[in-house]
């Protein structure tokens, strides 16, 4: 390892990362694991690149130096970000897979008992039947999870990190709920919530923020596609923040109009759901109790609504295509995960389809602590409620309207005037 200053954890964070899964992987007997995950590398070394389509693996074996196989563009990566001595990259001509049975070979473990991600998006099946066929005097073993294992709770350190992350959804957020207005594009508004995460320090998240308004609000992971919000309608956002690649997430709602009683008695529910994560939740509970104190809370409504999801999971280290910690812990009927503290969670108790057209949400990003759990924000939860005297909204749904019209005449016109000249 290569002792450096300069990484997003103190280095003797790594060290203790590294400690701990050799310590797992002599539990289960291995003598090196295969870690192909891209959130999984940057937990145990602080690489990361959007390049991660590529194949790539760090191998820690029980003993000896870690290594990593990496396509040749990405080497920078490991040279500029981590703690990696022993590299072994391949040009865009090589075979990977090669490379990687190659390095095992090289390195001693080539009839060894190795462990690899069997489950991991990166490392498809195709793959893995080339390193069965071709190290065949090796014992390949699944071993997914021996990392998240470590990633379920967060350290002081990584809480504090998730803190500048929080700082940046709650910006987004609160220009989105600003730029919430009839006539107004629900682009302007992911475009408004984008530029204040990023001007408050946040980094390109796992997933853009979720932009939904009136009647698209019940269309699940929809977001931004040009409607224009009228008056009288709701707007739901989700904002994720990001830093180093830890992510928080918030969902609000912004009513365009008079608050109805079915929207108040969600607004409520939520509310009330939430307020009781804050008094009830705690180290030693069942992760299937904590979704059962979201989950009844809901359910017990006169608006119409239900919870259509899992109520909350785990969130942190994130690259596309999801921002959420799920697949590691969720909370979610049945489940007999036990809450720890330094846990993470997004808690969402949004409520699907009030009124039967209307999906609305008020949700939370906590940590377990050791008594019980905190809130990663500070900002209000109540619905933002935006009333307007019709005439003043008409006329700026007017104009809006005659701006894009004149906008698009005069492309129209230039098209036309290129055509003329022969261009």
């Amino acid at each position: 390892m290569i002792p450096r200053d300069d990484m997003t954890f103190p280095f003797e964070e790594y060290e203790r990362r590294l400690s701990a899964l050799r310590q797992r992987i002599a539990d289960r007997r291995l003598d090196a694991v295969v870690i192909s995950d891209p959130e999984n590398i940057m937990y145990l070394t602080d690489y990361q690149t959007t390049g991660y389509s590529f194949f790539q693996a760090l191998v820690v074996p029980l003993e000896d130096e870690p290594f990593m196989i990496t396509r040749a563009l990405e080497e920078s990566n490991i040279i500029a970000r981590t703690w990696v001595e022993r590299t072994r990259p391949y040009p865009d001509t090589g075979d990977a897979i090669q490379m990687l049975v190659d390095a095992l070979r090289e390195f001693g473990l080539a009839k060894k008992r190795i462990g690899y991600e069997r489950n991991s998006y990166f490392f498809p099946a195709y793959q893995q039947d080339r390193v069965h066929t071709t190290l065949t005097e090796a014992k390949l073993l699944d071993c997914f999870g021996i990392v998240e294992q470590g990633r379920i709770c967060k350290s002081p350190t990584e809480i504090d990190i998730m803190r500048k992350a929080a700082f940046a959804t709650e910006a987004g957020m609160q220009a989105g709920i600003d730029a919430c207005l009839p006539g107004v594009t629900e682009n302007e508004i992911g475009a408004a919530i984008s530029a204040a995460m990023f001007r408050a320090g946040g980094e390109p998240p796992a997933v853009m923020p979720y932009v939904t308004s009136g009647p698209r609000s019940m269309i699940g992971h929809a977001t931004w596609e040009g409607r224009t919000v009228l008056p009288g309608e709701h707007v739901f956002l989700e904002v994720g923040g990001c830093y180093r690649r830890y992510h928080t997430a918030m969902m609000r709602t912004v009513v365009l109009g008079e608050l109805s009683d079915s929207m108040h008695h969600a607004q409520e529910k939520m509310n009330h759901a939430l307020h009781a994560v804050h008094e009830k939740f705690q180290p030693g509970m069942t992760v299937s109790d904590a979704d059962n104190i979201v989950r009844n809370i809901i359910t017990d409504n006169d608006c119409g609504a239900r919870l259509i999801t899992r109520s909350g999971y785990s969130i942190g280290i994130a690259f596309p295509p999801s921002w959420d910690e799920g697949y590691i812990v969720s909370l979610k009927q049945g489940e007999s995960a036990v809450l720890q503290p330094g846990m993470t969670f997004h808690i969402i108790p949004w409520m699907w389809g009030v009124d039967g057209d209307k999906t609305c949400g008020i949700s939370d990003s906590i940590y377990i602590t050791d008594t019980g759990c905190e809130s990663f924000f500070t900002m209000d939860r109540d619905f933002t409620v935006k009333p307007e005297p019709a005439e003043q909204t008409m006329l700026k749904i007017d104009e809006a309207r005659k701006n894009k019209k004149e906008e698009a005449d005069s492309i129209k016109n230039a098209d036309s005037a290129k055509v003329e000249n022969g261009e």
